[in-house]
This record gives C-alpha cells, structure tokens and sequence, in this order.
C-alpha cells in the first residue's frame, strides 16, 4: 500500500537529517520533493499545492520543539497537515434511531460495490445487526446471483425481485420487507455504469428521494486514483453523498484517491477495503492513514487485529509456558503461524510495524510460511514435541513428505531453536530492559 509514495517522501526527509538548524532554502528543497512525490502519487494538483503551502507556513513560522530535532518537526508537521487533509477524525455509518437504517452503495460498475455490500453485511453481523442485503442492480449480467452468492457465504438474507421489476420499487418493498421481519440495517446494491450517464443519476436521486436512505456511500476503486476523485465529486454534485468506501486500498501503491477525494468532495472515507477476503474491510482512521503513508508504521490497527483473531486461551498457555520456563515446541510455532496468517497479509502487517513500515530492502515471501507449515506438519507428534530428536534420516523424510529440501528443514528448526533462544532471553532478562542483538529472522522474510 502506498509503497511508492512512502518511498519517496522517506528520501525526501531524509536529507534533512543530521542538520542541526534548518534554513527556509532546506524546507523549500523538501517541500519541492514533496511536491513531486505527492503529484506522482496522483493526487489532485489544487490539494497538493494547497497541503505544501500550509506546510511551508508552519514550517517556517514555527519554533522547533525542544525534545525534536528539526528534520523530526517537519515531519510532525508534515503528518498533522496530512492528517487534516484526509479528515483529521474517523467517521462511522450514521445508524437511524427511530427506523430501520438503509445505506445505499453508489458508484461506477466495476468499482467493487457488490462486494462491498458483502463485506459491509459481513461487517454488521460481527456487531450484532440483522442486515438485509438488496440486489438493485438489473442491467448488469449476473449482478443479482453474485450478491446471492455472497449473501449465502455469510448467512444473510438478500432481498430480490429480478430484473423486470423498476429498481425504487425494488428498493420500496426491501425496506418493508425488513421492518416486519426485524431486519437492520438493509444495504442497497444499486447498478452502475462504466461512466456517469444521466439515466443512472436520475435512477440514483430517485431512490434518494422515494426511499430516504439514512446513508447514501459512493464506492471508488482506490487503483483509479484521480479518475475515482472526479467521478466522485460528480456523485456527490448530483446526490450530496454521506461518505466513500474506497476498495482494493491494498493494490494501491500511489495513494492518490487516499489524499484527495475528502479535499475535493467535502465527504469522508468511512471504510477502506483491504483485500479480496470478506473481512477485509476496515474503518479508515486518517491519522493511521497518515502514520503508514509516512512510514511510521499503524500499531494500533495490528493490536486490533490482533484481538479480534488471536486465540486467547492459545495466547494465555503460551504465556503460562513461557513464564514457567518451559520450552515452547513446534506445536506451538505452528500455532502462532497460523493465528498470524489469520491477521490478513503479512505484507500489509509489516507494514504496519514501526520501523519496518516502508522498508523497500524487506521482502516477503508468503510461500515460505506455507512451507513452514508443510515442513512441521510432516513430523510426528513426537518430533514436534521433542525437536532433538529430528536425526538426519528423519529430516530426509520430513522434506519428502512436505515436497521440500532437507535445507529447509534445517532453516525452519534453526528458525524455531532461535526463536526459543529469544524467549529464553527475554525471561531470564526480566524487567531489565536488555536487548538482544540477535536478529531473529521469520520464515516469511528474507
């Protein structure tokens, strides 16, 4: 995500380092790299040119904080400005009190809308709700079945009518449908087009008009950069939308959407989808955003998810095990690989760590922790429990059985005896607060 732009503005702070006093000629040199990165990025000239004047007058008229350097105080402004500029605060789906909540998806074909709804449904029933999902797509081949589809792999009710019935009155009934039968909120899968017509805005403001959706989201495809920011405003002109979920922010690597669409459109993100798994839809939050984009990793979106998929009573063993001084097996190596890959993709996790967030030399291979798992899951349980055991004719078997190479054997029980070291360490350390200089190396990064 964003790998690009982080790169680029990475460099251009980088030259700022080291420089105990900066001149407004070091600001406006940086600024200028800025500048090019952001425009590069595909963000919308006017908020680029707007974002690096206000950084301009803050850097300059501002005194540097004592306990920061002058290259940190630029890219403190730097990340405020850029978080203001994507809406300072997140912004969650307005839910009706008084009567059943409908969010209507808007947006061009292609742009994920259907998938979104999916997701969105998925998203509900994870807080409790009773979501309805609408197909209220009849012009696109199979858009009434791949909501069907969808709706089936999570359990949730989709409303149809086919596709001879008009879509408002669809729409009509589908909200009646869920206020007698107790379903909350019911989200409206409406048809889009490859490009803005005016049949497709007057279906929209009538469904607006007949239905009053509590919410009504504009879904653009993140890839499309300034192409989705245009076509936004163009939906906001025509319907004064609520918000954006933006897709497919993982295939990203410019940003330019990101950084713009709130500038341009007045509306905020409310979601980001991350990945092409159901769950993989989150709540954007425009500091993180900031956080990430600038490299400095988002811990507070990997501690979430880290809750919401790591197994508690796994996780309190583990942490039994350890403070008892026993050895941790290959069992519970699996283990925590498996709760790891959970989490989504391990790229999009490192790049949430600090420190490792933007580092191009870093790479990720997710085959290997595939071929972790094929490697352990090819010994017996006796082996995964007692490791000494694994003499070389039990590891010629082992890379046999799992379709790899003795040396990879090796490199996983290398991998696992150095992770056990670590913990060793860490224990006996205690509230020391030594370091190790070790350098445990996954099975996933080279």
């Amino acid at each position: 995500m964003f790998e690009g732009l982080t790169g680029r503005l990475q460099e251009a702070f980088k030259k700022l380092r080291g420089k105990g006093k900066l001149t407004e000629a070091d600001i406006e040199e940086a600024l200028r790299e800025v500048r090019v990165a952001l425009l590069e990025a595909d963000v919308n000239y006017k908020v680029v040119k707007k974002f690096t004047e206000d950084v301009k007058v803050r850097a300059i008229g501002q005194e540097v904080l004592q306990s920061l350097t002058p290259a940190q105080q630029v890219v403190k402004i730097v990340n405020e400005e850029m978080i203001s500029l994507m809406g300072s605060t997140s912004n969650k789906i307005n839910m009706s009190t008084d009567s059943v909540t409908v969010i209507a998806l808007a947006g061009l074909q292609g742009s994920g809308k259907t998938t979104a709804a999916g997701k969105l449904a998925r998203r509900f029933i994870h807080e409790g709700k009773n979501p309805l999902l609408v197909a209220a797509d009849i012009y696109r081949p199979a858009a009434i079945t791949q909501l069907q589809v969808l709706g089936k792999s999570i359990n949730v009710p989709v409303f149809t009518m086919g596709s001879d019935v008009s879509p408002v009155k669809i729409c009509q009934e589908a909200v009646d449908y869920a206020t007698k039968n107790g379903n909350d909120p019911v989200i409206i899968d409406t048809a889009g087009r490859l490009h803005v017509d005016e049949q497709m805005m007057l279906e929209m403001r009538e469904i607006k008009r007949q239905v009053k959706p509590t919410e009504i989201l504009f879904v653009a495809d993140a890839m499309t950069g300034q192409d989705a920011v245009n076509v936004a405003k163009e939906f906001n002109d025509a319907l004064d939308i609520d918000g954006v979920i933006l897709t497919k922010l993982d295939g990203d690597a410019r940003g330019g959407a990101a950084l713009s669409i709130k500038a341009v459109t007045g509306k905020p993100i409310k979601l980001v989808g991350v990945g092409e798994k159901l769950d993989a839809l989150e709540e954007f939050h425009p500091d993180r955003m900031a956080s990430r984009i600038l490299g400095m990793g988002d811990i507070l979106t990997l501690i979430e998810k880290a809750e919401t998929f790591i197994d508690e009573e796994k996780a309190r063993e583990l942490e039994k095990k350890i403070a008892e001084h026993r050895g941790l097996t290959l069992d519970d190596f699996l283990d925590q690989l498996q709760q790891l890959k959970k989490m989504g993709s391990l790229e999009q996790l490192v790049e949430m760590i600090p420190g490792l967030s933007g580092a191009g030399n870093l790479q990720i291979d997710e085959s290997k922790l595939k071929q972790t798992e094929a490697i352990i899951r090819s010994m017996t349980i006796q082996e995964r429990q007692n490791p000494r055991i694994l003499n070389g004719s039990r590891r010629v078997r082992i890379s046999k059985g799992s379709g790899t190479t003795v040396q990879d054997v090796n490199m996983v029980l290398k991998q696992f005896d150095q992770m056990n070291r670590m913990v060793k360490q860490f224990t006996e350390t205690g509230k020391k607060g030594k370091k190790s200089k070790r350098r445990f190396s996954f099975p996933f990064m080279n």
